[in-house]
């Protein structure tokens, strides 16, 4: 098959496996192709929970049309027995003639074994195809595996000149409607929507995504070391519907965590340094937990921690035409720095005009940094 074809084919692939995002935590979501005599045959992406994986999907639809055709699968097919057998093995149960994967598998059950069993059997494999897109794709995923830590994004919305709210804080709304709603979708891509303690005290958040539809929703984060959080709040009423995760202090009050754990919230006690929560050791508990993309929102405290400890993957920025002053809140807390060249700085991936405002999204300079 041409070049051409093969990279239009895993272009497809990648699209449908973003379908997935945000809802097959602690699986990758993958996107797979089958592609016999230049017709696809069959197609899929890893389903909600992360089950049936993505190749099982594309095999079921492709039946018997799978023996000798080719195969486009975003990240390496997985060797290893879990709830299912391996994607692996039945890709060469199928009689497939050729598997072309994007990326390996970092997962130490798979890393190489996948590739290795399709070439014992006789198949061709080829890796590398539009790596950089997949990588970018399952960030998360790898990251998570690597490090034990999730993919952060780390999204403020803000006047021109930097501003999230005025003096007396007033913030609804800096942005318009379409920008408001592009960040429901955002939240939809990722397997959670992180805030701190005060931006759950001070706004009673729901955390939600609203007016897309989507099946499954995105769990809620709050970071408090002290539990002190509304418990007559939209997170504490909504708790047995939507999951909330409370990261909190190893000394916080036994009562409340009993209180929150029986509103329906799990609790996760993380490390405590200088009197506030060590955000690193929060990640790695989130990782723990089976999450690998996160979606935070603020408060400045938390956004600060995750810039000083270089926690932070990705900044998406939307910024409108309007003007606060220096009286307005900061969107960003204290950082301490005394020289320019200390900054984080991260790589611009994109721009685009939402409704009346602009979103830029930038990433760190190389994807994979601290993997």
């Amino acid at each position: 098959m041409s070049g051409n074809a093969d990279t239009r084919y895993m272009a497809l692939a990648l699209s449908l496996g973003r379908r997935g995002q945000g809802a097959t935590w602690p699986n990758p979501a993958v996107g797979c192709v089958i592609v016999k005599n230049n017709r696809i045959v069959g197609r899929g992406w890893t389903q909600s929970t992360g089950r049936p994986h993505a190749e099982t999907v594309a095999l079921a639809q492709a039946g018997e049309q799978a023996r000798g055709a080719d195969v486009y699968v975003t990240l390496e097919p997985c060797a290893h027995h879990g709830n299912t057998p391996p994607c692996a093995q039945a890709l060469i149960d199928a009689g497939v003639g050729r598997v072309v994967m994007a990326i390996p598998d970092s997962d130490p059950r798979v890393d190489g074994l996948g590739a290795k069993m399709l070439r014992d059997a006789g198949i061709t494999v080829e890796t590398g195809l539009l790596g950089d897109q997949a990588f970018a794709d399952h960030d998360g995923f790898l990251r998570r595996t690597v490090t034990g830590r999730p993919m952060v994004t780390l999204k403020m919305a803000s006047s021109f000149d930097g501003r999230i709210a005025t003096g007396t804080g007033e913030s609804q709304w800096i942005t318009d409607t379409p920008a408001r709603r592009f960040v429901h979708a955002m939240r939809a891509r990722h397997d959670a929507v992180m805030v701190g303690g005060g931006t759950a005290r001070h706004d009673d958040p729901s955390l939600n995504v609203r007016g897309l539809g989507i099946d499954q929703q995105p769990a809620r984060v709050v970071i408090s070391r002290r539990l002190d959080l509304p418990l007559m709040g939209k997170l504490a009423r909504t708790a047995k519907d939507i999951p909330v995760i409370l990261c909190h202090g190893k000394d916080a009050d036994s009562t409340l965590i009993k209180t929150w754990t029986d509103l329906g919230a799990h609790l996760l006690p993380c490390r405590v340094v200088n009197n506030q929560l060590d955000t690193e050791d929060v990640l790695n508990q989130l990782g723990k937990h089976g999450l690998t993309r996160i979606f935070c929102e603020g408060g400045s405290a938390l956004a600060a921690s995750l810039i000083r400890n270089d926690l932070v993957d990705q900044l998406v920025g939307f910024t409108a035409g309007l003007v606060i002053g220096v009286e307005g809140l900061a969107g960003i807390g204290a950082l301490g720095l005394d020289k320019l060249h200390m900054a984080r700085r991260f790589t611009l991936g994109e721009t685009r005009q939402v409704g009346p405002d602009v979103m830029h999204v930038w990433t760190r300079a190389s994807q994979m940094d601290a993997v």
